[in-house]
């Protein structure tokens, strides 16, 4: 899918080398029709970026979103998981900026690439797991770390950008769901987002939410195994704090389909998203 994106900057995340990775040397690259979504993708990323789309101030609404997209921390699905759902917001009225967070570092060659992903994302589930935990804990933190700059950033410049910076949150999918989710639970009062859509992610771990936890938009799809096992001790523990939540389960769908039209029912979860962001204002 090729977009003729409106964003109006791109803006370095950091003033200076993104800490944690200041040794980092590599060049961020694209690889294009990504198997087997026929994608986009954007990865390597070593310099994070936020690119601001602004609405027509005459629909302005006040609200952004921070908008972080998935691929296991080894990627980034930049369209139908970044840039689409950048238009679809600014087209309503909301500021829209899609994080280029850090990601795993692999081989500058396409096919190369594709195979060790593959092979990594292969075998036996339990080895699988184990090693996108170690992932996590080092490349996730730094997504994380990237995800708080953000904020920080759409908040220093929300006078500039005709965004409230009481109304300033956070959607991500797969791996960019696990950094939103990260935030929704541990923050300062400078990080702490005004809401959270972690979409077809979760957490393996723990999860206990802060008394004043934002209010979260949980969507994805019961044939979506490992988004299910995240999702619904997400959703509990919520639920169980008297924090606002809502989740929508749709039955087919697979994993990873942000803007992708299927011509299931799923395709509207959006909508749902734009009709709970409204009722939150």
């Amino acid at each position: 899918m090729t977009l003729s994106t409106t964003q109006s900057l791109i803006l370095p995340l950091w003033p200076g080398a993104a800490p944690g990775s200041e040794t980092w040397t590599h060049d961020e690259q694209e690889q294009m029709a990504f198997p087997p979504f026929d994608i986009r993708i954007v990865r390597n990323v070593s310099r994070p970026t936020l690119t601001v789309f602004l609405p027509d101030p005459a629909i302005a609404t006040g609200t952004g979103v921070i908008v972080c997209p998935g691929g296991a921390f080894h990627f980034l699905a930049i369209d139908h998981e970044g840039y689409a759902v950048a238009e679809w917001l600014t087209a309503r009225g909301i500021a829209a900026f899609v994080l280029k967070y850090r990601v795993q570092p692999t081989a500058p060659d396409d096919t190369v690439f594709a195979q060790e992903l593959a092979a990594r994302m292969s075998g036996d589930p339990a080895v699988r797991r184990e090693s996108m935990r170690a992932i996590m804990q080092q490349i996730g933190a730094m997504g994380a770390a990237d995800a708080e700059q953000a904020i920080k950033l759409v908040r220093t410049h929300a006078a500039d950008w005709g965004v409230d910076p009481a109304r300033i949150g956070l959607m991500g999918f797969s791996a960019g769901a696990r950094i939103t989710t990260t935030l929704a639970l541990h923050y300062t009062a400078e990080t702490r987002p005004s809401f959270a859509a972690p979409i077809y992610g979760g957490l393996w771990q723990e999860i206990q939410p802060q008394a004043d936890a934002p209010p979260l938009f949980i969507a994805l799809t019961s044939d979506d195994a490992m988004a299910v096992e995240g999702a619904l001790p997400l959703y509990s523990a919520w639920r169980t704090a008297g924090h606002p939540v809502e989740m929508h389960i749709y039955a087919a769908g697979g994993h990873g389909f942000g803007l992708r039209k299927q011509g299931l029912p799923v395709d509207s979860w959006i909508e749902r998203f734009g009709e709970w962001l409204t009722a939150q204002a």
